[in-house]
């Protein structure tokens, strides 16, 4: 059973910043840490301290056009990671990821929509073994590989390099209760929206677009918090060799 995932740097969609384009200015009563800064000044130095994470915790919800993607990871530069996925329904699934051994764990819904159309006897059967068990597999398994992408960090914080942007300052917001600025960035029908943690490390701590054919918000937190990845309990897993 394959499943099917668009996550990848279309899916982040190249976190929206290589093409902001509208160029901030501060007027003369800003106050804060970003005053005396421009939008593109303010993003660059976001992009190179969330870059430079050892880890960090990423939840996305996105809709495509194969359906809704709503992820969960806490991930590590050692490739460490645990989260949870969803693609197009209301099935789940859970991933840990302990150095090059993944632990995957489906929930019965999730079984279900991905058997559509199999005889109902073949899809009672693999509820029954595999639902809410834990199954294990190499990180290089061609099968494991598109559901274990939030697991490499390294690839994703590519995303975060600094470069030519720039960006439009419109003030102050919070994300989960943290004062940041939101800087904005309208291209065609599509509007980006990026908040920048306005206290302590100036992180990405929110990426959103809104009006393109896929409409995500993307938080960040858990900034160079250790991920604790597990091997699961032995009798919750099963041994799809016997």
């Amino acid at each position: 059973m394959r499943l099917v995932t668009r996550i990848s740097v279309n899916t982040l969609c190249a976190l929206a910043l290589a093409g902001l384009a509208a160029c901030g200015t501060d007027s003369p009563k800003e106050t804060g840490p970003f005053a005396g800064q421009s939008g593109p000044e303010v993003v660059n130095k976001a992009l190179d301290k969330t870059n430079g994470v050892k880890s960090l915790r990423i939840s996305l919800d996105m809709t495509t056009p194969d359906g809704r993607i709503k992820a969960d990871f806490a991930s590590s530069l050692g490739g460490d990671c645990t989260g949870t996925m969803s693609m197009g329904g209301e099935g789940r699934m859970a991933i840990v990821k302990t150095g090059d051994t993944v632990y995957t764990k489906f929930d019965e819904a999730l079984l279900r929509e991905q058997a559509v159309g199999e005889p109902k006897e073949d899809v009672d059967a693999a509820v029954e073994l595999l639902a809410g068990r834990w199954t294990e597999s190499k990180a290089s398994d061609p099968d494991t590989k598109d559901s274990i992408e939030f697991c490499d960090l390294k690839g994703l914080l590519k995303e975060f390099e600094a470069g030519d942007n720039a960006a439009e300052k419109k003030g102050p917001t919070k994300v989960a209760g943290t004062p940041a600025l939101r800087l904005t960035e309208k291209e065609g029908k599509e509007t980006y929206t990026v908040d920048v943690a306005a206290e302590g490390t100036p992180y990405i701590l929110r990426v959103t677009s809104r009006g393109g054919e896929e409409p995500m918000t993307m938080n960040l937190s858990d900034f160079d918090v250790p991920v604790v990845a597990e091997k699961p309990a032995a009798k919750d897993i099963v041994d799809l060799e016997q």
